[in-house]
């Protein structure tokens, strides 16, 4: 069974210079230390998925092995995380297919238990 994690932000200013220059260098840095080399990694789609407002958005396949869905989901999460925190602003959306996954101010995105 194959499980995807979606994510946007939808604001209604769109990204300022600085802005989309910290989004690049978070996903720069997430794929460049990225440790599964065969698995998916962060992908955000260009311009975000065409809807009003979204000034990011993406997904991510995860992995079909059990034992590595939960080390990659955590990885991808993290660099979720780092993206929302340079996004003032925005709305976030974070779901593994139907599961929204919720945002702690002081943890980020954080698998629901």
């Amino acid at each position: 069974m194959s499980m995807s994690l979606y994510y946007s932000a939808t604001r209604a200013t769109p990204l300022t210079d600085a802005e989309s220059a910290a989004v690049e260098r978070i996903v720069a840095a997430h794929q460049a230390s990225f440790p599964y080399e065969y698995e998916e990694s962060l992908y955000l789609y260009d311009r975000g998925a065409g809807e009003p407002d979204e000034i990011v958005a993406g997904a991510t396949k995860l992995p079909t092995d059990f034992e590595r869905v939960v080390p990659v989901l955590e990885y991808l999460l993290g660099s979720l995380s780092d993206l929302r925190r340079a996004l003032p602003g925005a709305e976030w959306r974070v779901h593994l297919d139907d599961v929204d996954i919720p945002w702690d101010d002081s943890s980020g995105f954080v698998l629901p238990e």
